[in-house]
Formats: C-alpha cells, sequence, structure tokens
C-alpha cells in the first residue's frame, strides 16, 4: 500500500493533507469542524449524566484490579493513574456512552461512514503536578504505528470536570490539521510504553511547532463538566501540566471509519497492543 504520509525518517517533512477533513454533507457546524480542525460542544452532557460518567472513572481508578491491568498508564512521578484505556471495553457504562446517537451519530456525520472504536480512554489529571501531553497529532501515531491508512478518524474529549484556563486544558493549532508533519527519528520497538507516560518518538521540532503556531494560534478549551471538544485527527494539539489544586478529568473516543481499517504500521517494527489501536473493526451499533 503507498504511504501517502511519510514519517519517522531522517528529517521532519511537511506534507500537504491529501485527505477531506468532512467525508459526509456539509452543515453549519462541519463547515466550522472542516475549517478550523475541531468542533466545541458546550452541553453534550447534562449534569446528571455527568455525574453517572464521573462516578464511574473515579471506581476505576480506585480499583487495584485496573491499576494492575497493563490497559493502566501510571503517572513516573506521583505513581498515580494516568490514563485507563479501553475502557468501552471494561465498563458498561462507558460502553452506553459510545452507542449514544449524540457521539457516534456526530463521528458518522464527520467520516461519511459508519465507525468502530480505534482507541477510548479516560485520562485523569489530578491536581498538584499531573503532567501534560506534549504537542503532538494523533494521526502521524496512528499512521506510523497503527497502520490507519488514511486520515479518516476523529476524536472526541469530553470533560468530567470542569476545563478551567489553568487546570491543564486540550489546547489546538486551528488550521493545523491541513499539513501533515512528518517526524524525524526511528520509532523504538514497543515505543508505547515510554511515550503514554512522556511523548518522545513522534514529536515535532520546536521549529516546526514555532512556525505552526505562528501561521494558525493557539486555542485552549475551556467550559462546563459535560462540554466536548470534537478534533481532527490530525490537529496539533496538546495540554499542560496541572498545577492547580482543581482536577480534570476527561473520556476520550477515537472513532475511525469502517473504510479505513488498519494495515501494517508504516513507520514501526510492531502493531501496538490492541487495547492501543483497535483490530476489531466492527462498527458501533
Amino acid at each position: 500500500m503507498e504511504d501517502l504520509y511519510p514519517t519517522r525518517g531522517t528529517t521532519e517533512v511537511a506534507t500537504p493533507r491529501r485527505d477531506p477533513v468532512v467525508w459526509g454533507p456539509l452543515d453549519a457546524d462541519l463547515e466550522s469542524f472542516e475549517r478550523d480542525g475541531f468542533l466545541a460542544i458546550e452541553d453534550l452532557l447534562g449534569d446528571e449524566e455527568v455525574a453517572v460518567y464521573k462516578a464511574e472513572l473515579d471506581r476505576l481508578i480506585a480499583d487495584p484490579a485496573v491499576r494492575a491491568d497493563e490497559r493502566s498508564i501510571v503517572e513516573p512521578k506521583s505513581q498515580s493513574v494516568r490514563s485507563v484505556f479501553e475502557v468501552h471495553r471494561m465498563s458498561d457504562v462507558f460502553a452506553k456512552l459510545v452507542r449514544d446517537e449524540r457521539v457516534v451519530g456526530m463521528a458518522r456525520k464527520i467520516l461519511g461512514s459508519d465507525v468502530y472504536v480505534h482507541q477510548s480512554r479516560i485520562n485523569v489529571k489530578p491536581g498538584f503536578g499531573a503532567s501534560g501531553f506534549y504537542w503532538h497529532s494523533d494521526f502521524e501515531t496512528w499512521h506510523a504505528e497503527d497502520g490507519l491508512p488514511r486520515m479518516r478518524t476523529v476524536s472526541v474529549s469530553i470533560a468530567l470536570t470542569r476545563n478551567h484556563d489553568t487546570n491543564g486544558g486540550l489546547m489546538i493549532m486551528p488550521g493545523s490539521h491541513r499539513t501533515f508533519l512528518g517526524c524525524a527519528g526511528e520509532t523504538p520497538k514497543d515505543n508505547y510504553k515510554k511515550s503514554l507516560q512522556m511523548q518522545d518518538a513522534g514529536t515535532p521540532s520546536d521549529e516546526a511547532l514555532t512556525r505552526m503556531a505562528d501561521a494558525h494560534g493557539i486555542r485552549l478549551f475551556t467550559g462546563r463538566a459535560g462540554s466536548a471538544t470534537w478534533f481532527d485527527c490530525n490537529a496539533m494539539h496538546g495540554s499542560g501540566d496541572n498545577i492547580t489544586p482543581y482536577p480534570r478529568s476527561n473520556v476520550f473516543i477515537v472513532f475511525n471509519s469502517v473504510e479505513n481499517t488498519a494495515v501494517e504500521p508504516f513507520a514501526a517494527p510492531v502493531r501496538r497492543p490492541e487495547f492501543i489501536g483497535a483490530r476489531d473493526f466492527t462498527p458501533v451499533q
């Protein structure tokens, strides 16, 4: 299969996007998504729904069996749980959220097809020092290490705590999704074991990030618990550390088109585990 988006070579290479952003019919919301690479929704979930999902998140991260599971990622310094992957399989509560028409329906609209879950996780960013996620394009990793061929994948981050402008919220460079930044450097074997705690391979250079930020600016997302941000797989994004007393937790779901199923990795020696990059392409019903 032709590699449309080369990455992890000897030098950093910028490639113009060769895929649509919105694969289905455009409406007012999707015109904004196509232009910026993201769409913020203030009231996706009501307060009672948020309470249910937040209680389930708290239950999972407090469960010693979950903490011991390979799907849980632990903060290197504090040894607290940072992320739990494949939560739609681990929890009936989050499985229901994936099937919610407000969630999966929007993914179908953007991608113009049935969809399956490429990845799901809960992210926990407690106060007083939880570390952030450095700038990256998700597609760069999903292409290089999971074998997703095309940019036909979309993510939704649903806030389960209030996103302040100070507690390590999501930042995106609007319009950055139209250029693919192929990063320099080979992918180590089992890179995921390190990258899920601290990104290294697949990290853009300071010079490239400066050019992109100068060209596009940076948008910081704030809002109530229950708000959501949909964003394109190639949007350059990241989040800072949370040194405030106020935790920031969210559920993160990645939908991929059933017409864009994963092949072998384009720039990694082996596939990542299936709880990170799914190989079950069954459509969400």
